[in-house]
């Protein structure tokens, strides 16, 4: 698929703004925890995701192939409608937020970042760990975050070769997970820290693991809900919530419904094989969804355009 470098959302919507979803992007399965997430602060919207699992992992890409990758993918979700773009990557993200929001000024855009900055003030031990991909740790975001708000903090940065490819493989737990998570984390608790970021969408699955490895006296830092709160202020802010009132089911939850009682749709689409993410959208969210196909092609590899 090869697109047109736009400023602007397409010219011709099909659905009034605030019915069109919201959407979400990631290297794979990842976003996933973010997804979870946003359907559940804001049942009322439609949402489609995009896994590049063609191209997964990021972590260890060049910062311009990433760029150019996710310039790829927000311009695909674009033609898809979507109204709002969360970028449910952190290598993602540090590559090419910024260049995005250069790109689309018009398009509300969320994006991910270690929660350096909630794990700092809340830590009592001022020792915190963040585990994440090289891609990540090394960017220049990642250092000002760092800078900026964790003053008198000592931060233990890990990078975890093998765990974005564990959840993507489906292994979530077991004695070979936990003895890879040892090896990755022991010195992190060996340095006394009490709080540790999870600075990469897929290792919210692993979360159970990680807990058992690290001990109970260490709290785990997800930025998930945070980004779930920042994209339901930025539809606030733009007028683009999906207008909707609440029904309460018998002896059920409440779902949530767009004007026009229109349930919420969710479509999910991945560059590589559909039956593994259909697999994982079972495995990891208890959904039976079907999943279709795209197509990422960047231009100019190491421009992000």
């Amino acid at each position: 698929m090869t697109l047109s470098p736009s400023h602007s959302r397409p010219a011709h919507r099909r659905v009034p703004p605030n019915l069109q979803p919201i959407g979400v992007f990631d290297s794979g399965v990842g976003g996933l925890s973010v997804w979870r997430e946003l359907t559940t602060l804001l049942p009322a919207e439609s949402t489609i995701y995009l896994a590049d699992q063609a191209h997964v992992p990021y972590g260890a890409r060049t910062a311009a192939d990433v760029e150019a990758l996710t310039h790829e993918a927000a311009g695909w979700l674009l033609a898809q409608e979507a109204k709002l773009l969360v970028i449910a990557c952190n290598t993602a993200s540090a590559a090419a937020l910024s260049s995005l929001r250069q790109r689309w000024p018009d398009v509300p855009i969320v994006g991910m970042e270690p929660a350096v900055k909630p794990a700092s003030a809340q830590t009592l031990t001022h020792k915190v760990g963040v585990m994440a991909t090289p891609g990540t740790l090394n960017a220049d975001r990642f250092v000002s975050l760092v800078e900026r708000f964790a003053s008198g903090v000592e931060v233990h940065t890990q990078v975890c070769p093998g765990l974005v490819e564990l959840v993507e493989a489906g292994d979530l737990d077991g004695p070979l997970v936990e003895a890879h998570l040892h090896g990755l984390l022991d010195p992190l608790v060996a340095a006394d820290i009490d709080h540790l970021v999870l600075g990469c969408t897929h290792y919210s699955f692993l979360a159970p693991a990680i807990q058992r490895v690290v001990g109970e006296r260490v709290t785990l830092v997800d930025p998930a809900p945070a980004v779930a709160r920042q994209a339901q202020r930025l539809l606030t802010t733009h007028d683009l919530l999906a207008a909707g009132s609440l029904l309460a089911l018998p002896a059920g939850p409440l779902l949530a419904l767009p004007a026009g009682g229109t349930a919420p749709m969710h479509r999910f689409f991945t560059t590589g094989d559909a039956a593994p993410l259909r697999i994982s959208i079972a495995q990891l969210l208890g959904l039976q969804a079907s999943v279709e196909q795209a197509s990422l092609a960047p231009r100019e590899r190491g421009t992000g355009r």
